[in-house]
């Protein structure tokens, strides 16, 4: 009896010893993930200025946000053109990034350290970095551009042209995702190239052929995440331009920000925020349900080839 009692803690002890590892992670995510996420629903529902008192209003601040506040759709009209933009261009640019570092050629480390020093810069201090780049008058890319007889633009002042500045200010921190990808270059077995080499295929095919499908989970991966980025974004703009001129960047980060922080109104900021959760999960569910039509899983295909 008692050796069945022992065995039977034993087992206990096994089966909660990996909880206690993870009960740090499991803390954190419960204090400052699903806790404020659960909060910033239940304010979502009030009147919740930060100094004063609060009133259930129900869904009127939903109701608000899509019936009598033209920023709403000012904001989310600038975040869609954006991502439209900045997502595709993220990654061709980070796979293209990647396939260069993968090359076999001295000096990769140092190119590598270099394509990916952006990424760990604060992003306070990367949109300083662009403010003099873009500066009108004394901005180095207008300076280079002068140099080939083109007259740059006012690029943080034309309304024209300071969406394109923030698209191309937000492509220079992939560091990130360009290793992800090298990554999944590094993965690709070398057998394949050289038996199509073999066959004929040119260097465009086997593109297409191998490194396309053999990389397409990484892409999948990096899309959602860009997608996310995309939707969040806010430090350029707040640096660089505060939302002008004429809104044209004022990105649907900015309006949650300002209504929160700047007019006050945390139970609105909180229904902004959730619209945007529900939109991003959707476009979430989207990508996945597509990536049955154009995602190669090697074990899939060893099973099928099996069955």
């Amino acid at each position: 009896m008692e050796t069945k009692v022992k065995r039977s803690t034993s087992l206990r002890l096994q089966k909660t010893i990996p909880y206690l590892f993870i009960m740090p992670w499991i803390i954190g995510f419960i204090a400052f993930t699903l806790g404020p996420l659960i909060f910033s629903l239940i304010i979502s529902f009030y009147d919740w200025p930060i100094v004063g008192e609060k009133t259930f209003v129900g869904l009127a601040n939903f109701k608000e946000m899509f019936t009598d506040d033209p920023l709403f759709y000012t904001s989310l009209e600038v975040t869609v053109k954006f991502a439209i933009l900045f997502v595709p261009l993220n990654i061709i640019i980070a796979l293209l990034l990647a396939m260069l570092l993968n090359k076999n050629v001295k000096g990769s480390g140092l190119f590598r350290t270099a394509f990916y020093l952006p990424s760990v810069i604060s992003g306070v201090a990367l949109a300083m970095i662009w403010a003099w780049v873009y500066d009108g008058e004394y901005g180095i890319l207008n300076y280079f551009l002068s140099l080939v007889g083109i007259e740059g633009p006012n690029w943080l002042n034309d309304p024209t042209w300071a969406p394109i500045a923030m698209v191309i200010a937000s492509l220079w921190g992939q560091g990130t995702m360009m290793l992800i990808f090298l990554a999944g270059l590094k993965n690709i077995p070398k057998d394949l190239y050289e038996a199509s080499a073999i066959d004929g295929a040119g260097k465009v095919a086997q593109f297409f052929k191998i490194t396309v499908p053999m990389l397409s989970p990484t892409i999948l991966f990096n899309l959602i995440t860009t997608i996310i980025s995309a939707f969040q974004q806010l430090t350029l703009a707040l640096v660089l331009t505060g939302g002008g001129p004429l809104h044209s960047t004022y990105f649907y980060a900015m309006y949650m920000y300002e209504n929160a922080f700047k007019f006050s109104k945390m139970g609105y900021a909180s229904a902004n925020a959730w619209f945007m959760f529900i939109v991003v999960l959707l476009l979430t569910m989207m990508v996945f349900k597509s990536s049955s039509a154009w995602v190669y899983y090697e074990g899939e295909m060893k099973a099928g080839q099996k069955g």
